[in-house]
């Protein structure tokens, strides 16, 4: 059966039923369970820093009245990273591949956060759709455009964090694919690709940290907006 480049983006299925909310549920199964000791083993205290450390990072944009949404970033930050590092191990399904997910994830969130300005403070909110001196000729110019560019917020979110992570599992396996082809006829190329096969790997790990940090931190900044 020939498969393409594509195929490995498809979600998996057994017995007709899609099996992307057990991808979605494995890994918090990585993470250890609550208990009512301080501190369990090292692996616990590694994972406990990192997530003050994540939490640190996500608030520091924010007001008090922000750090209401510090377990719901959090989390989402957690998700999405432990799922994109997941996802470059070999013969994985990456759930963050998939717009229809990321889209998921990003416009409840982001009309969340719209709709607590507009309760908070309507006239604030409102107030981003035309900035202050604009001309009279231009205002309803400048209103069609920043309320596009508001509405089309969660749709950046969600082809960001696809297109992403998409091109590089991409790159990752043509280049695996030419370096296997290249193994018998060009030894030394085939050699020289898997070096470059290698280093675009670590990449892609700090893009698959980079874009879930991006994807929360984003939120947080909207969010910042309306409150």
């Amino acid at each position: 059966m020939n498969l393409s480049f594509f195929d490995q983006f498809s979600s998996p299925h057994l017995l007709g039923i899609p099996l992307i909310l057990l991808s979605l549920l494995f890994p918090a199964l990585l993470f250890p369970s609550p208990s009512n000791r301080w501190v369990n083993n090292r692996l616990s205290t590694i994972q406990l820093w990192l997530l003050h450390l994540i939490t640190k990072q996500l608030m520091i944009p924010l007001n008090k009245n922000g750090h209401k949404w510090a377990l719901m970033l959090t989390s989402l930050m957690t998700m999405l990273l432990t799922i994109n590092l997941l996802g470059l191990l070999p013969y994985t399904f990456t759930p963050t591949t998939q717009l229809s997910m990321n889209m998921a994830l990003a416009f409840p969130l982001w009309l969340a956060t719209l709709l607590t300005g507009l309760r908070n403070k309507p006239s604030a909110s409102l107030a981003h759709l035309l900035p202050e001196g604009t001309p009279t000729p231009l205002i309803p110019a400048l209103i069609l455009i920043e309320t596009t560019s508001l509405l089309i917020r969660p749709l950046a979110l969600g082809v960001r964090l696809t297109a992403n992570l998409t091109a590089g599992h991409l790159l990752i396996q043509l280049i695996s694919t030419a370096s296997i082809a290249l193994a018998p006829i060009l030894p030394a190329v085939s050699i020289l690709t898997v070096i470059i096969l290698l280093l675009l790997t670590i990449l892609e790990v700090a893009v698959a940290m980079i874009q879930a940090y991006v994807f929360v931190l984003l939120l947080s900044l909207y969010l910042q907006e309306n409150i």
